[in-house]
Formats: structure tokens, C-alpha cells, sequence
């Protein structure tokens, strides 16, 4: 009987061995799948940020990690520098709006190195349905705007929403969130035109 017992004990610790290895097997199989998903994703998205054409590196391989108030807040951001035959062509910067309605907005910006914004997605944002969340191209195209916008000595003060004599539009009963992301993609254009060497010699992004 206490043989018996024995190879019960043995035959479930192996049955828990190999059902343990498979969990940890799935579990790892699952996450190199997530993983390999959302970087496909990101370098689908990198992609539209700028014109193909300006630049010839892989932009997820050229990324900087960068704390600086320009951005935001004091949270580290990912920026990526575009090249073309070794010369930095541009940038595609993710930032956050910490004045929005309802909490931050997310961005990210494709700004060449002369301050012009190619192209803006919104990320993630909290805004209130029906109203500020128009920010959304898939709701509006306000957020088109801002393609191919400079900001210069001259028009900085234009760098507003019309309700604060600026010339970009705010949503009816909404102004909030388009005046946070306004300010956002201006100090975004500022970090670019006055202290591009903050990105440059920001440290490598972690690898993941």
C-alpha cells in the first residue's frame, strides 16, 4: 500500500510538473506573440507618421528616451529621429497634453527639422463623447489641421485656438481639449526648433 501511495505521489508530481511547464511554455509562446504584434504595429504606425521618401532607417530602431517639460510632464517619452544618408531628416514625437477635459491627451507629432508638422495621431485620451472627442480622426478631420504647419517668430502668437485669437477652430462646447492639444503641439515644434540636441542626445529607448 505505501509503494502504491508512492507512485500515486510520483505520478502527480509529474503530472503537475508537466502541466506547470505547459502554462509557462503558453504563457511565453503568448507573450513573444503580443510582443511581435505590437511591434508591427508600431512600426505600421511610424510609417505614416512622415513621408516615406524623406528618410531611408528603420524609425523603431532609432528611438531616444527623453524627459523634458516640452513633452509634457516629467515622464520619459519615446522620440524617433528620421535619417537619410546619416542626416536627420526628422522626428516623430510622442507627447501628452496634461490639460485636457478629462486628463492628458497622447500624442504623437511627425515634425520635420525646420518645425513643420507632417502629421498628428491621437493616441489615448478621456475627452467626453459627442464633444471632445472629435480630436479622433475617425470623428472629425480637425486633427488634419495641423499638417503641414509651422511655427515661427511671426506666427507663434497664432499658435492659439480662435477663442484665444488664434487661427486653429475649437469644437462647440468644447474648447478645452483643442486649446490643450494646440499648446501641446506648439511646445512639441518649440522643442524642435530651439533644442533638438535634447533629442539627439537622449538616451536609447529600452529594448523590449
Amino acid at each position: 500500500m505505501l509503494q502504491s501511495m508512492r507512485k500515486n505521489g510520483l505520478r502527480l508530481s509529474f503530472f503537475a510538473l508537466v502541466c506547470t511547464g505547459a502554462i509557462v511554455f503558453t504563457d511565453y509562446k503568448t507573450h513573444n506573440t503580443i510582443a511581435a504584434q505590437q511591434q508591427l504595429q508600431l512600426r505600421q504606425l511610424l510609417v505614416s507618421m512622415l513621408p516615406a521618401e524623406s528618410y531611408d532607417n528603420d524609425l523603431s530602431k532609432e528611438c531616444h528616451s527623453l524627459t523634458s517639460d516640452y513633452l509634457g510632464n516629467q515622464k520619459a517619452h519615446p522620440v524617433y529621429i528620421a535619417l537619410k544618408n546619416g542626416k536627420i531628416t526628422g522626428y516623430v514625437i510622442e507627447s501628452v497634453a496634461p490639460d485636457g477635459y478629462s486628463g492628458s491627451i497622447r500624442l504623437l507629432t511627425g515634425v520635420s527639422p525646420d518645425a513643420v508638422i507632417q502629421r498628428t495621431e491621437v493616441l489615448e485620451h478621456h475627452e467626453t463623447p459627442g464633444l471632445g472627442d472629435k480630436i479622433e480622426r475617425r470623428k472629425s478631420d480637425w486633427i488634419d489641421s495641423f499638417n503641414h504647419q509651422q511655427l515661427t517668430a511671426e506666427n507663434s502668437t497664432l499658435w492659439a485656438v480662435k477663442k484665444d485669437g488664434g487661427q486653429f477652430d475649437s469644437f462647440t462646447g468644447a474648447t478645452i481639449t483643442p486649446r490643450a492639444i494646440v499648446r501641446q503641439l506648439k511646445n512639441v515644434l518649440l522643442l524642435v526648433q530651439q533644442h533638438p540636441e535634447l533629442i539627439e542626445q537622449a538616451p536609447a529607448c529600452e529594448a523590449k
